[in-house]
């Protein structure tokens, strides 16, 4: 029972597959933060573009 369990505490060959995991969750989670930010900055911009064009059309006629 004993070698078994040190046996098991020496292969760490499990370890670097959750090292990898872990680091791609990180990669893909600051890829999705980095493309939401900007689109959502521009669907507020366009929102604003579109209200003062509807207001100077409004104000022209």
């Amino acid at each position: 029972m004993t070698s078994t369990l040190k046996r098991l505490l020496k292969d760490d060959l499990g370890a670097v597959s959750v090292d990898w995991v872990v680091l791609t969750a990180a990669v893909v989670g600051l890829a999705m933060a980095a493309i939401i930010g900007p689109i959502s900055g521009a669907r507020d911009l366009a929102q604003s573009v579109g209200d003062a064009l509807t207001e100077h059309a409004e104000n022209s006629e």
